[in-house]
């Protein structure tokens, strides 16, 4: 079978399976979801599979993907191999990559670890270090949003949520924890949320990558400096976690990057501001992919 047949593929890695999904057409761009544990569906993007080829990888320890015998495994050196062994089993000499939050980490893993084998780098709404000072924004970020909206019902629930997001709970708590959580990762999710509704109904969320606890905080900023992989940097002004701060600590670390800057989003730019976004990533691949 083609690796890059329309549809559902499994790969075997080492004796878990690792699923992805192909559509449409064009240079390959290779997608890799947030969270981690999150499932992959709420980053697919029809208006780019006109335009591109569109691999979106099944995080092993989500949906039909395997799980790890070895919860401490669920870390940024065990994603990459499984994004390394679905790009080496692709067959094609080069492909773009996206990541998305988390998927933006191992993005950037990747790209250091075999910049051969990537043509350019869109890295959305994430970060090059995480750490105290990371998470630490993110808390006051959500605590002033709970302050902004304190007249709409579901606010004070949205930073409760934030909270509990170290407890030790099953799939269904931890997607229900995601659902309370969502509204912040918008710019304005109550005044669109017949849109946005659908989303955050569907999204589901898994407990066992959770259960991963990374060896050091995340920081790659020395090592980005030396990258020449084409980057395009893609943030919402309006992102509590990945936000303006962060995308500014990415654009220092790579100063040939591109940057794309959403002034009207938060952390879901591909569907707050869709006009603007679809196009720019589309023309990035698709130059990165003829250099």
């Amino acid at each position: 079978m083609n690796p890059l047949s329309p549809g559902t593929h499994s790969i075997d890695v080492d004796g878990v399976v690792q699923r992805y999904h192909v559509a449409g057409s064009g240079p390959v761009c290779v997608v890799h979801s947030g969270g981690p544990g999150i499932a992959w569906e709420y980053l697919r993007m029809p208006v780019l599979e006109q335009r591109l080829t569109m691999v979106h990888l099944e995080p092993v320890g989500t949906g039909e993907s395997g799980g790890l015998a070895d919860p401490t495994d669920y870390n940024l050196t065990t994603y990459q191999r499984f994004l390394h062994a679905v790009v080496e089993h692709l067959g094609v000499p080069r492909v773009a990559l996206l990541g998305h939050s988390h998927g933006g980490f191992v993005v950037q893993r990747y790209l250091l670890a075999h910049p051969e084998r990537v043509a350019g780098a869109v890295l959305y709404d994430t970060s090059p270090n995480t750490g105290e000072e990371f998470w630490s924004h993110a808390v006051a970020n959500v605590g002033l949003f709970a302050e902004r909206h304190a007249d709409h019902p579901e606010a004070a629930a949205v930073a409760s949520a934030f909270g509990r997001l170290g407890e030790d709970l099953d799939d269904d708590g931890k997607t229900d924890l995601l659902r309370d959580l969502l509204p912040a990762y918008f710019a304005d999710y109550w005044g669109r949320e017949e849109e946005f509704r659908p989303l955050r109904d569907g999204v589901r969320a898994w407990r066992a990558p959770d259960l991963g606890v990374e060896p050091e905080p995340f920081d790659v900023r020395e090592e980005l400096e030396r990258t020449t992989v084409p980057a395009l940097i893609v943030v919402g002004a309006h992102d509590f976690i990945c936000g303006p701060p962060w995308a500014e600590r990415l654009r220092a670390a790579i100063p040939h990057a591109e940057v794309l800057d959403l002034a009207d989003s938060g952390h879901f730019g591909h569907l707050e501001q869709p006009e603007v976004f679809l196009p720019a990533v589309a023309e990035f691949v698709t130059k990165t992919a003829a250099r």
